[in-house]
């Protein structure tokens, strides 16, 4: 069976901006599916972002686009492999121009933090210890 992949669209107000917020994350951009209107943003083997300009994204729908700054229309969730990780991610996301998105979530077993992008999208990254993964 071939591993399903999951591709997030969102729309960008400015596009080399969010671009360069992606990777100074250090996520990659896959320029085979990147033009002046759209940019592919590698987050892992099976996911994939989509940032669109706000005339492109509305080419996929007939709906009102959000303006996330102020609405929420996703929430967006990235595992990570240690809390120092989870830590790593939100300070360089912090430090391209993002924003904190909520509390410090740390259960011990389970440990979360949260920003909210350029344009407003909520990225949670939680790492979840193996106890909690066992059951």
């Amino acid at each position: 069976m071939t591993q399903q992949m999951i591709f997030v669209n969102l729309a960008a107000n400015d596009l080399d901006a969010s671009k360069k917020f992606f990777t100074a994350l250090g996520y990659e951009l896959d320029e085979q599916f990147s033009d002046e209107n759209t940019a592919s943003v590698v987050i892992g083997d099976t996911v994939v972002v989509m940032l669109h300009t706000k005339q492109r994204y509305a080419e996929f729908t007939k709906k009102e686009i959000a303006d996330s700054t102020r609405t929420s229309e996703v929430l967006l969730a990235l595992s990570s492999e240690s809390r120092e990780k989870v830590d790593e991610l939100v300070e360089k996301a912090l430090a391209a121009g993002g924003s904190v998105s909520g509390e410090t979530q740390d259960q011990g077993f389970m440990y979360g933090r949260a920003f909210d992008d350029l344009d407003g999208h909520t990225w949670e990254v939680v790492w979840m210890g193996p106890s909690a993964l066992e059951g």
